[in-house]
């Protein structure tokens, strides 16, 4: 369909899974990817960068990927503390039934691959990792990080990745302005920049 997009919240098209192989965790793993989902041939570099320069979390603990796709970010996360709980949240079907077939495939049973709404309002996160849907639009986009960082706990902080061209820092601007002067108040800051992208750091204190 022409008009399919990977934040369609249930892709039309037939399913056509394929079997890619990537590096997560250090190391060369396969998984399962599939048509109307992003980045389906390759972890896309944005997440790449996301991956290999935000510190990693550790403790345990209740910790989001949002905007999950078919899950490197979730897999990494998942491998890196195995005490902790992963929420693989995307509003996409598809994308999260490959999240928990790539979680099976590789033994992960930390992984809680769900839509936004099954994620209970209770839960809290000790870190957000996320390579945002630039593309559905600021008006959706801000409505999303309005409703997830404010999530997250004393102390903790989230990681965006933007590609530089496609508003980094005007979202680095709206974050500093939308969250300042409010009950738990976010410090945001550029962490790092790599091929074209930046990771933002939204830090909660504690």
């Amino acid at each position: 369909m022409a008009s399919e997009h990977y934040f369609s919240s249930t892709p039309g098209s037939d399913l056509k899974l394929r079997q890619i192989t990537v590096k997560i965790a250090g190391q060369i793993r396969a998984v399962t990817t599939a048509n109307a989902i992003f980045s389906p041939e390759h972890i896309d570099t944005g997440t790449k960068v996301l991956m290999r320069e935000a510190p990693l979390p550790s403790g345990g603990g209740d910790v989001l990927d949002l905007g999950c796709g078919w899950g490197p970010i979730s897999l990494h996360l998942a491998l890196a503390d195995p005490t902790a709980t992963v929420w693989a949240v995307d509003v996409n079907e598809r994308a999260l039934e490959l999240v928990r077939m790539n979680a099976a495939s590789l033994g992960l049973t930390n992984i809680n691959a769900v839509l936004p709404a099954d994620v209970p309002d209770s839960v809290v996160f000790a870190g957000i990792w996320s390579n945002p849907p630039i593309r559905v639009g600021k008006a959706e986009l801000h409505t999303m990080l309005e409703h997830w960082l404010p999530r997250l706990k004393p102390g903790s902080d989230a990681w965006l990745v933007v590609q530089r061209n496609l508003g980094s820092d005007s979202l680095h601007r709206w974050l500093a302005e939308e969250f300042a002067g409010q009950p738990g108040a976010l410090e945001v800051s550029r962490y790092a920049t790599d091929k074209g992208f930046r990771i933002l750091q939204a830090h909660k204190p504690a």
